[in-house]
């Protein structure tokens, strides 16, 4: 009986300009420039690319991010700079965040699959519904809609997708020079879509991409967000601060798979961890604490009661939580981020102060200081007891963060026997061990056909 292979981690790296606490830019080695230099990116990808991480990942929404004077806010357009991306590298996965809310399924079904053709199969759609008032007020809205619209016409915008790059079989191309057939007429069909939210018609203008869909990607984690991942993602974003959270999410999640008839192994759970990595203890935590003396206490304060939906006076910076706050059933923002940030505040009886340090560093996500092994043994410790199939890496600072967990934890990794030494295939379906996903044809190809 042949032995059967280790299960090993899926890494992804978020880039977030010069790192996920919010000071980082102000650390004298950052680049405060760096959002909109596309040098910079293209360092980060191929320093990812050579450690063998499944992907790359840029988050996005169609608002200016907060303050601009707090940190850097400009953020190129996702697809475009992946694209330019995938001309730089050759195998690491490219996943760019696209809102349902305010984009057309025409538009983005075709975009993600330009991506796609582009990168030779390296194309994957984080889908995001688009929570604040702010980003529906560029799009001619009073307020954002219901959180349960949002989740029904992302439902929506996936089904017309998923029509949509399915439009063209996969053997519709024949380039028939000597007939002159070009396509088979009958292999490429309308979406013919007409529901609640869209109506769309046409066949998509790009053929079927070399994966056939684009990885999808969720990363909410309400209930509307987890019934929507069980049902359509095959990678999962989340923020659990503890092992027990990851753990009660991951089989969550899991479960909700298979009641949709779908395989759970075919949906990858990745946490974000934001590690700050020293060679000693004393050296991270030197870090660590460098990085929240440069924090701007009054800004974070007015995030913090946005989110909560409260007046910033009533956060007295040495005081707890008020015990009034607004219930998740009251939130039609981010509900899962907040709970996430009102259940670690009362579980570890954080003040203000305390509460705006743990989220500078990574806005809910799971941080760890410690070493090389330290930062190893969580990882390995998540993926081994069922609360994670890999990580979101998000360095607090980069690129020298990201430099230090590629030079000093992953061989520990690799050591173990968790983390690959190289890739064994060119999409990011085969990096994920993903199936190719049919295109939905009942028809057989013609034995002849007219141009198109």
């Amino acid at each position: 009986m042949s032995k059967r292979p280790q299960r090993q981690l899926h890494l992804n790296l978020f880039i977030h300009d010069t790192g996920h606490h919010e000071a980082s830019w102000r650390l004298p080695e950052s680049d405060p420039h760096a959002d909109l230099d596309l040098g910079f990116h293209q360092r980060l990808a191929r320093i990812a690319e050579d450690a063998k991480f499944d992907s790359v990942f840029l988050a996005d929404s169609p608002v200016l991010w907060g303050d601009p004077s707090r940190r850097p806010s400009a953020r190129l357009e996702p697809t475009v700079l992946l694209a330019a991306l995938a001309a730089g590298t050759t195998r690491i996965g490219l996943i760019a965040t696209a809102s349902t809310s305010y984009n057309e399924p025409y538009n983005l079904a075709r975009r993600f699959a330009s991506l796609d053709h582009l990168s030779g199969g390296r194309a994957g759609w984080n889908i995001v519904t688009t929570a604040g008032d702010a980003a529906a007020r560029n799009f001619g809205l009073d307020g954002q809609p219901l959180h349960r619209t949002r989740y029904e016409r992302a439902a929506e915008f996936l089904d017309v997708s998923a029509k949509l790059w399915d439009s063209w079989a996969d053997d519709a191309l024949v380039g028939d020079k000597d007939t002159g057939v070009h396509a088979l007429p009958d292999r490429v069909r309308p979406a013919g879509h007409q529901g609640r939210f869209f109506r769309v018609e046409g066949a998509l203008n790009v053929r079927r991409s070399p994966q056939g869909h684009p990885l999808l990607v969720q990363a909410g984690s309400s209930e509307d967000g987890r019934e929507f991942a069980a049902r359509w993602a095959e990678a999962v974003f989340t923020a659990q601060p503890t092992l027990a959270e990851g753990q009660a999410f991951y089989a969550d999640v899991k479960r909700r798979a298979v009641a949709f008839g779908r395989d759970p192994e075919h949906v990858k759970i990745l946490p974000g961890i934001v590690p700050v990595i020293g060679d000693t203890e004393a050296e991270a935590r030197e870090l660590e604490a460098e990085l929240d003396r440069l924090i701007r206490p009054e800004y974070a304060r007015e995030q913090l009661a946005a989110l909560l939906k409260v007046e910033p006076e009533r956060l007295a910076f040495d005081a707890q939580l008020p015990d009034d706050l607004p219930s998740e059933d009251e939130v039609e923002g981010s509900k899962s981020r907040y709970t996430l940030i009102v259940e670690l505040a009362r579980r570890e009886q954080l003040t203000v102060r305390q509460l705006i340090g743990r989220l500078g560093g990574g806005r809910g996500h799971r941080t760890f200081t410690g070493t090389p092994v330290q930062v190893a043994d969580t990882i390995g410790h998540w993926f081994e007891h069922g609360a994670a199939d890999g990580f979101n890496v998000m360095p607090a600072v980069l690129p020298s963060g990201l430099e230090v967990f590629v030079a000093k934890v992953l061989p520990i990794l690799r050591e173990r026997g968790l983390f690959r030494t190289d890739y064994e295939g060119r999409t990011l379906r085969e990096h994920y061990g993903l199936p190719r996903p049919g295109a939905r044809f009942a028809t057989a190809p013609s034995a002849v056909a007219e141009p198109v």
